[in-house]
């Protein structure tokens, strides 16, 4: 698994369904780039200026909702994943 640095979470992407509530489906290069994942992996925080951690604001099994084009992609065991850095992450859903 996946273990983030500093403040930076592991988020795995949910993909929007394929297929309209119509019935049509929707090709790949048609969809818009997903930016909903589970946080799965939360690092220790950044260090502030008197060297103690300041923690994340998010927790592992969040949903959050995460800035379009920001992170890293990665695929593991046919899974997707991105690497955020928490300030990427605009809200948690819930």
């Amino acid at each position: 698994m996946l273990k983030p640095l500093g403040d930076r979470i592991v988020v795995k992407v949910i993909e929007d369904t394929e297929q309209t509530q119509g019935g049509i489906f929707i090709p790949d290069s048609a969809k818009e780039k997903p930016q909903k994942g589970e946080v799965v992996a939360v690092g220790l925080g950044k260090m502030n200026d008197k060297g103690e951690r300041e923690p994340l604001d998010v927790e592992v099994g969040q949903k959050v909702l995460y800035a379009k084009y920001a992170g890293t992609d990665v695929k593991m065991d046919g899974t997707e994943y991105k690497i955020l850095s928490i300030k990427d992450a605009l809200a948690i859903i819930e």
